[in-house]
């Protein structure tokens, strides 16, 4: 082995850093004195050094595999900038690419040799590998050869193969710490035998956590960007349709945006990637396709409008942040129906029983710190096994959260599910609890339980945090074969029998009392009438081929069916209904209001509907009917043009010679004195 003198003259020669991060160099001296080795470290931790820099220490070339051709193509870019003699053969490469790294491996210039892993699946791959005198094997992103993970790549399966067939050491790396994955690891590559293992740097004390219960989550979501424009961040969402619409909303708001998920084409993604490289202040909204493979330093916020699948997927996720060590920001949204969706996934997966208990386990470690009562950041890394003093600067150490003895109220609604059947959700519960007088309590007798309006000691809201700080304790679950009714969790037994004690945060208890609930509803005589307008929306919006929001937002379609308005006038009137939205769909949504097909004035008219210059518009226009064949009806009929009208309601002229240079004399003749009055009347 060579002595440690030349890795650090080599960290500060090639890589130009002065000292090693924590952990880094235990590992280096592992790889490149040939031992096996698995390294689990964080995302923005430096592991692609621990691979680097043994490569140019150990003889022969070094073989990269990774699933992420964009960062592999950035690694051989920063690497040949920096004078060390490597390649790369993707399906991204021109044939002009992939034969001069075939020239200089045949030549023996190349000392790394990155590799996509579906390159494995050619019978002459081992045998090319071989001639060229393959000394080392390096293994990025290992987890994705866990069958169960959402990273999984088959061609993944055949490393240990290879690694049996060159007889060479493999050092293999993820930032995916859980026991079952690493097991999988373990196996697969390296035939269960284990290798040395290092654990290294969790802590990433530069970026600040934060969570909320999602409270109209895009606004949230707005705001959050909002304080932070200018920067480079990531929005992260569950489903596809969300990127596309909430970038469309940051763009509206003023920022710059774009959307990323797996189903755009392939050149698509691409520009995107090359964007956020290049543009600085770029929001990307993206699924969690995007962020592996983008290694740009200086995201300074990451934020979740969904809640991730894991606490592993929490920390790979927001690790994307402040890779540059300077201050960076996260905030993740979260809510029943988040919990309900992440349950179902993991219930309706394909895995073994017990791989589902650990994904369970996985989300129940991340619901704990979405529901912590103390330091995040502590929470955090206990996770992970490593131990901290509170950070200080979390939402949690910026503003501790006030708690309660939720003892008696969890117990009630304890008490609501099971004297139920476990046969509904929260919504019913939190009416028997609050006392609601609702058709479905009637029916089923549920006003005649000793629990029916014995929890109103909160309102609505402040029953919905109960149950989802429930949820998050893993008190209750959905039960996706009873369409997410809840069931109690042997850990809430204790509790309902009165041998155990709960706390719970008050503060969402109390903003959910303080705060009056968003009017995203209307009462029940006014519902039909939305669910009309928001058919007649969602029909516009698909021929268009645009997000519903970009037509009407929810807030306008509510302020239609709440004052239903019977004229363009009235309907240009209601907020979010300007003069271009007006001419595009303000009749088609007036005929959903009033049934019948609206008649569209001149368009000189329709721009000033819903004005004071539409009413004197209409006045000066009465009073020209009036006059249409003069003071006593006998005379040749004569008008003004809509526009002639249009432009008096406007510019409102007070005297004859104003008036007649605008009409002309003739129509001034006619019409000007009885204009002049209607247009002094205001």
């Amino acid at each position: 082995m060579e002595t440690m003198d030349r890795p650090h003259a080599l960290l500060q020669s090639i890589f130009g850093f002065d000292a090693f991060r924590p952990g880094q160099q235990d590992i280096v001296e592992a790889v490149a004195s040939g031992r096996n080795t698995l390294a689990i470290m964080p995302t923005g931790g430096g592991k692609s050094l621990c691979f680097q820099l043994p490569a140019l220490l150990r003889d022969g070339v070094t073989v990269v595999i990774s699933p992420l051709i964009a960062l592999m193509r950035d690694q051989v870019r920063g690497l040949t900038e920096a004078g060390v003699p490597a390649g790369a053969l993707t399906s991204g490469n021109t044939d002009e690419e992939t034969r001069a790294v075939f020239d200089a491996l045949e030549a023996g210039r190349l000392k790394l040799l990155y590799m996509a892993p579906e390159r494995l699946a050619s019978g002459g791959t081992a045998n090319m590998l071989r001639r060229i005198g393959v000394g080392l094997i390096a293994v990025d992103e290992a987890h994705c050869v866990s069958q169960w993970g959402h990273d999984f790549r088959p061609d993944y399966l055949r490393i240990g193969e290879l690694r049996r067939a060159l007889n060479v050491p493999l050092a293999a790396f993820t930032a995916t710490a859980d026991a079952e994955t690493r097991a999988e690891i373990v196996t697969r590559l390296f035939d269960g035998e284990a290798p040395e293992t290092f654990l290294r740097g969790f802590d990433r004390p530069n970026i600040r956590l934060a969570f909320s219960p999602k409270d109209q989550p895009r606004r949230q979501i707005l705001a959050y960007a909002a304080a932070r424009k200018g920067q480079s961040g990531i929005v992260y969402c569950a489903t596809r349709a969300k990127t596309e619409s909430l970038a469309a909303a940051l763009e509206q708001a003023g920022h710059s945006a774009c959307s990323y998920h797996g189903g755009m084409e392939a050149q698509d993604r691409r520009a995107v990637e090359a964007r956020f490289q290049t543009e600085d202040g770029l929001i990307v909204v993206a699924t969690v396709a995007f962020g592996m493979g983008i290694d740009k330093p200086d995201i300074r916020w990451v934020a979740h409008a969904d809640l991730p699948k894991s606490i592993e997927a929490y920390y790979q996720e927001i690790g994307r942040a402040g890779r540059d060590g300077a201050p960076a920001e996260t905030l993740t949204l979260y809510g029943p129906d988040d919990i309900r969706l992440r349950r179902t996934q993991i219930d309706e997966s394909p895995a073994p029983p017990e791989r589902r208990a650990a994904d369970h386990a996985r989300l129940n470690a991340l619901l704990g710190l979405a529901e912590a009562l103390d330091c995040r950041r502590q929470t955090l890394l206990g996770y992970f096994g490593e131990e901290a003093a509170p950070c200080g600067h979390c939402d949690l150490c910026d503003s501790p959260p006030e708690r309660f003895d939720a003892t008696e109220a969890v117990r009630k609604a304890l008490s609501a599910m099971l004297r139920t059947g476990e046969y509904f959700g929260t919504g019913h519960l939190i009416d028997i609890l609050t006392g609601a007088d609702t058709a479905k309590i009637r029916e089923r007798g549920h006003d005649k339980l000793p629990t029916y309006g014995v929890g109103r000691e909160f309102d609505k809201r402040g029953w919905q945090a109960v149950f989802r700080q429930m949820m998050g304790r893993d008190l209750v679950r959905p039960d996706p074969e009873r369409h997410g009714a809840l069931r109690m969790m042997d850990p809430a037994r204790p509790i309902l029998k009165g041998e155990a004690t709960i706390e719970l945060r008050r503060d969402t208890i109390a903003a959910a009392a303080a705060r009056p609930a968003v009017r995203m509803l209307v009462s029940e005589e006014d519902a039909p009438l939305l669910s009309a307008l928001k058919a007649k929306r969602r029909a516009l919006a698909e021929a268009a081929g645009v997000p519903a929001y970009i037509i009407f937002t929810d807030r306008t379609l509510i302020e239609m069916a709440e004052t239903r308005p019977a004229s363009l006038d009235a309907m240009a009137r209601v907020s979010g209904v300007g003069a271009t939205k007006l001419e595009r769909y303000g009749a088609d949504f007036l005929k959903v209001v009033t049934g019948a097909e609206a008649e569209m004035p001149h368009p000189a008219r329709r721009k000033l509907a819903g004005g004071g210059a539409a009413s004197l518009y209409d006045r000066l226009m009465a009073a020209q009917n009036r006059l249409a064949r003069g003071e006593d009806g006998c005379e040749k009929p004569l008008s003004c043009s809509a526009s002639q009208v249009a432009k008096l309601a406007e510019i409102r002229p007070s005297d004859m010679g104003t008036l007649t240079r605008l009409l002309g004399e003739r129509r001034a003749d006619r019409f000007g004195a009885a204009f002049l009055d209607v247009l002094a009347e205001g």
